[in-house]
Parts: structure tokens; C-alpha cells; sequence
């Protein structure tokens, strides 16, 4: 396993309904990140079919299996070709067509490696997609432990404390974040939640946001690398750019679980007195 990993978050532009398209989208933006050295690349969620969809319908005309689907079928190849791992976000027909989900994929040289269904679904998402019930994946790579999560997941202290427990380097997620107002001059916070978790957790997190209004919706942009201080190593990106923002990560940082001479973020944790977090509605 290497520790210096150089990975790369595409920051891209899809369009709502153009599967040809955006497939193209990915495809440039993989192979684009490959030739400037990286060996993980991250896209953005549902970067298959664009996020604001009118009804049911259209989502489900968008859709496509992730075992061999076209979408993924791509990015396996595009993988071997480019000695790649790639964790991008499809908008998935699952169970032979009769669940919709909001999924992201690990894949490797060798293949799909993981397909994760988002847990947490946001806003109007719950009228298109079945929300997943099983944890965050956390896949042994020849790069490292590379777990995936997708955006709203992210929220979720308690969600995102899984893959840290699970021995994960790097946490991988594709998001699509709504633009929000904000006061001059702060850091979206949705960045800033995202470094909180870095730092708590002492790993690695690789976020894929995307630009280009759709249907009246704007985006952050905040394609980001953050280590496990919480410090981001690239990005922020903008919110007006089409963009692939690349860190060299050093993976083994994120084993070193201590924090002081005393203290270990894991080994000190109490979870007999945690019940209420997970038990109160």
C-alpha cells in the first residue's frame, strides 16, 4: 500500500437529463486527472443524471444499474486503463428497476468494489429514492482504506464516526451542496462540517461538489481535500468553476489516532454513555 496518495475531486457541471453527456463529463474529468498523477479520483453525487429532477419519472428514466451500467462500466475501464481508484454518484435503479437509490461506487482495476445507498436523504430527495440502510463501506485498495459517504451523510457525527472505527484513511464523498446565503467572507459551512469530522476523527475526507445552475438551484463548489487535522490541503474550489483540485496524501497521518501523549480520539471514547444518542427519536 502507498502512503503518499495524490487524489484528485473533480469539480464538474452536469446537466439534468443528458446521460450521453455527462458520461463524457466524467469520462474527460477521470482521464484529466489521471495524466496530472492522480491515482484516486472523486465525482460529484448523481453525476449520472443532474439532482433536480422534475418528478419520479424523470429520475427513474435516468437511472441505471451500477453492475454493469454504462455509467460504471466506464469508470472500471477507465480505472484499469489508468491504474485508478474512482468513487463517483449514480442515480441507481436497484432490485431490477423497482427501487431508485442515491448511490456511490468504489472501483477499482479489478471491478466494482462497493456501492453504497446514501442513508440520509435531503429535502425532496425521499420522493425519488429509497434511503440506504447499511453502513459506509470501507474497502482495502492498493492506494488505502478508502471509505465513501454522500453528501447529506456528512451531517451525521455518529454516521461519519463508522468509518473511523472502521479503520477508514480516506473517506471519499460525492456531494451536490445548495447554495446558501452566508455573511461576506465565511467559509461555507458546509466545508466547515467537513473539517470538524476530519479533525475528530483524524482521516482524511475528498469532497466532489458540483457548479452549473440547474433548474433555478445553485451550488457551493466547495470541492475539497481535508487532512485529519482538519486543515483543507486543496481547495476550497469556487463556486463558479468547472475545476479538479488534487492533494498528495500522506495516509498514514490518519492511523495516528492521539492527540496528546495521553489521548487517542478512538481509545478514548466512552460509548456506555453514548445510548441516547442513538436511541432518542
Amino acid at each position: 500500500m502507498a502512503d503518499a496518495v495524490v487524489v484528485a475531486c473533480c469539480q464538474l457541471a452536469p446537466h439534468i437529463g443528458e446521460a450521453l453527456t455527462n458520461r463524457a463529463l466524467a469520462r474527460d474529468a477521470i482521464v484529466d486527472a489521471a495524466e496530472r498523477g492522480a491515482q484516486v479520483v472523486v465525482l460529484p453525487e448523481l453525476v449520472n443524471s443532474g439532482y433536480v429532477f422534475d418528478g419520479p419519472d424523470e429520475a427513474r428514466a435516468l437511472a441505471e444499474p451500477v453492475d454493469g451500467g454504462p455509467t460504471v462500466s466506464d469508470w472500471v475501464a477507465l480505472a484499469r486503463d489508468h491504474e485508478l481508484v474512482v468513487v463517483g454518484g449514480v442515480c441507481e435503479c436497484d432490485h431490477g428497476g423497482g427501487l431508485l437509490r442515491n448511490t456511490a461506487v468504489i472501483v477499482d482495476p479489478t471491478g466494482l468494489r462497493a456501492a453504497y445507498r446514501k442513508a440520509h436523504l435531503w429535502d425532496r430527495e425521499g420522493q425519488f429514492f429509497c434511503a440506504g440502510d447499511a453502513a459506509p463501506p470501507v474497502i482495502d485498495t492498493v492506494y488505502g482504506r478508502i471509505g465513501v459517504v454522500v453528501c447529506y451523510d456528512l451531517e451525521f457525527p455518529e454516521w461519519m464516526r463508522l468509518p473511523a472505527l472502521a479503520g477508514a484513511e480516506l473517506v471519499c464523498a460525492p456531494v451536490n451542496w445548495p447554495r446558501e446565503p452566508r455573511p461576506p467572507g465565511e467559509r461555507p459551512q458546509e466545508v466547515v462540517r467537513v473539517q470538524a469530522s476530519a479533525s475528530v476523527n483524524r482521516m482524511f475526507i475528498a469532497i466532489a461538489d458540483r457548479v452549473g445552475r440547474e433548474r433555478g438551484v445553485d451550488w457551493v463548489g466547495g470541492s475539497v481535500i481535508v487532512d485529519p487535522g482538519g486543515f483543507p490541503v486543496a481547495g476550497p474550489a469556487g463556486d463558479e468553476e468547472t475545476v479538479t483540485v488534487l492533494a498528495s496524501c500522506e495516509l498514514a497521518q490518519a492511523r495516528e489516532k492521539r492527540i496528546s501523549p495521553h489521548n487517542d480520539v478512538l481509545t478514548d471514547r466512552r460509548p456506555e454513555l453514548y445510548g441516547p444518542i442513538a436511541n432518542t427519536l
